[in-house]
């Protein structure tokens, strides 16, 4: 749902379910079809880096955190988000972030007024064997994608743009209802363009999880979902923005709390 970015386009669809999460004692996972934890993801994960050592977002993927020093890591930059209720999603619109992929985010969003739109500077931080249209060396033709979310290596064209989206990690609706609806416009801009936000995925996938947070929606493959959860956090702490109980919740479980 990038510059400052990392890109691009969830375009092709986000569904944006309107109701509210509602905290529930004895949350389990969401149910997945991908990969289990004890399973090994069809393709390596390239070149992509542990959120935890990418704190402004402008390096590759979302690395796996694995071992029980960087978990406890994780759980204390989870544990610094705040909680709240959900609020509505009245007056909600994709617009009010901005239009999508613009390359005029606030210049202090990395990648920005780089001359290079979003999506596309997203594609480039993250694709692999990348090939730029003729004469140009910001938009992306092809490439190969190492997918976070499924754990599968896509060979991507932009004949078929769509086979990739680019998730909001924090959905913007998720962003409006816990707060953002009272922002400027430039602070929503910058949270829609920001490489800290954006991943580059699966694009079926991205459009299942909708404006979910963990506590309804996971990545399919559980090898990253503690890295997810880091990420998300590090969104909210940057940008003010609370989380609701259950997802907190969810979200310190997936490493390891």
């Amino acid at each position: 749902m990038a510059r400052l970015r990392g890109g691009a386009a969830v375009a092709a669809a986000m569904v944006v379910a309107g109701s509210a999460l509602t905290g529930c004692e004895g949350l389990v996972p969401p149910a997945d079809g991908g990969p289990s934890g004890s399973g090994v993801p069809a393709g390596g994960d390239g070149r992509a880096v542990s959120p935890l050592d990418n704190p402004d977002g402008t390096k590759p993927g979302l690395a796996a955190i694995t071992s029980s020093a960087d978990k406890a890591r994780a759980r204390a930059v989870i544990e610094k988000v705040a909680t709240k209720g959900r609020g509505p999603r009245t007056g909600y619109e994709r617009d009010e972030f901005g239009y999508a992929w613009m390359d005029s985010a606030p210049a202090d969003v990395p990648f920005a007024r780089n001359g290079c739109d979003s999506r596309n500077d997203l594609l480039k931080r993250d694709g692999e064997d990348l090939r730029f249209r003729s004469g140009s060396d910001c938009v992306v033709m092809s490439m190969t994608l190492h997918d976070p979310y499924t754990g599968k290596d896509i060979e991507w064209t932009k004949s078929r743009a769509t086979k990739v989206q680019i998730d909001h990690v924090m959905p913007l609706s998720y962003d409006w209802q816990m707060g953002a609806s009272r922002w400027t416009k430039d602070k929503r801009e910058a949270i829609a363009n920001d490489p800290l936000n954006l991943v580059p995925v699966d694009g079926p996938t991205n459009s299942a999880k909708g404006d979910s947070g963990p506590a309804a929606w996971l990545p399919p493959n559980k090898l990253i979902r503690c890295s997810y959860s880091v990420r998300f956090a590090q969104v909210s702490l940057k940008y003010d923005l609370p989380v609701t109980a259950a997802d907190k919740r969810m979200m310190l479980t997936q490493c390891g709390g």
